[in-house]
């Protein structure tokens, strides 16, 4: 668990110093995120082991704490920007780093909440995803993308040859939408329908962000929002790009494998992640808490790079083909017609 905390609260805690004091900790923050992340990746001393062979119960209050400091973090960020004596230059650090926190890390620990068996985590979760105006994900993520990954079923799983630009919107709206109707069948009419909470969610925070700033906190979060959900749309995209599930029969598809998702093994930005960049294992396994993720190289497919890396080249269409369409073809079987 060591490296999970220090990891994750070492961003914290230059975040909540770049809002507080400001001198050079917005710089800070954004060069950990980045440049420091990517020369841990590089440190293989410190690689993780591939199988931790345990699950640890203490993930769960690392993830908590993290979710509860998601919410001055945020609105923090917002009076920051709004408020603040802070130059345009250490405002944009602030911008950049937070918006990358909340993708990255933020989503990664929503992401683990709403996957746990305590009403009150995934209640927690949920509400982590609603602030930054995304709370449908809940919904979406775990009655559809965790039921159709892999196939032309699931909105957020991209076709081979499929750019970000063109899987971003449609990912977006496609989830949405999928998530509502999946909600509506399990509910079919009868209880609250979790979109009304999800829609809630996000006036509640765009209420909170205009109290702080008026209309520029509310741009604020908006433009907080787009971001980190630009973050989380790239690790769908990257983490399952490409790999398709074999129709075995009409509208009937092979079970999930470990085939089926993309991998990353470098330590230090999945310790950031809380492991998400191990993700066939928490395919198969969706319930098993982040720290006792697996990861078997001969039966996953694994990135070139790690997973914030390839957020990068996937911007980039042709040098994310180039890199990426070969690798694909090797791992998916015959692909299933898109309808």
């Amino acid at each position: 668990m060591r490296r999970f905390t220090l990891a994750t609260l070492g961003m914290v805690t230059l975040l909540a110093l770049a809002l507080a004091v400001g001198g050079p900790f917005p710089a800070l923050a954004l060069v950990y995120i980045t440049v420091f992340t990517f020369a841990m990746d590089r440190v293989s001393a410190l690689a993780a082991p591939d199988h931790p062979g345990q699950e640890f119960p203490a993930g769960e209050g690392l993830s908590a704490l993290l979710a509860i400091a998601h919410f001055p973090l945020l609105y923090g960020g917002i009076w920051a920007l709004t408020h603040s004596a802070a130059t345009t230059v250490d405002k944009a650090l602030i911008y950049l780093s937070l918006s990358l926190f909340i993708g990255q890390v933020g989503n990664a620990n929503a992401h683990e909440l709403i996957h746990r068996p305590s009403r009150g985590l995934r209640r927690l979760g949920t509400a982590v995803y609603a602030s930054f105006l995304f709370g449908h994900h809940a919904s979406a993520h775990v009655r559809v993308h965790h039921v159709h990954a892999a196939t032309p079923r699931d909105p957020n799983t991209a076709r081979p040859g499929e750019s970000f630009y063109a899987f971003a919107p449609r990912a977006w709206i496609g989830g949405f939408r999928a998530g509502f109707r999946a909600e509506s069948r399990l509910r079919q009419g009868r209880g609250w329908h979790p979109y009304f909470s999800h829609l809630g969610g996000a006036v509640a925070s765009l209420i909170v962000a205009a109290l702080i700033g008026g209309a520029g906190g509310c741009l604020a979060l908006l433009a907080i929002a787009a971001y980190a959900q630009a973050q989380l749309l790239l690790s769908d995209y990257v983490q399952h790009y490409g790999l398709c599930r074999r129709e075995v029969a009409p509208g009937k598809y092979e079970p999930v494998g470990p085939q089926h998702s993309w991998n990353a093994p470098q330590s230090f930005s999945s310790a950031l992640m809380l492991n998400a960049p191990r993700h066939s294992d928490h395919h198969a396994h969706p319930a098993r808490p982040y720290p006792g993720l697996d990861l078997d190289r001969g039966r996953m497919p694994i990135l070139p790079h790690s997973l914030p890396v390839m957020a990068v080249i996937a911007l980039v269409p042709p040098l994310w083909r180039r890199v990426m369409d070969r690798r694909a073809r090797q791992w998916h079987g015959p692909e299933p017609a898109h309808g």
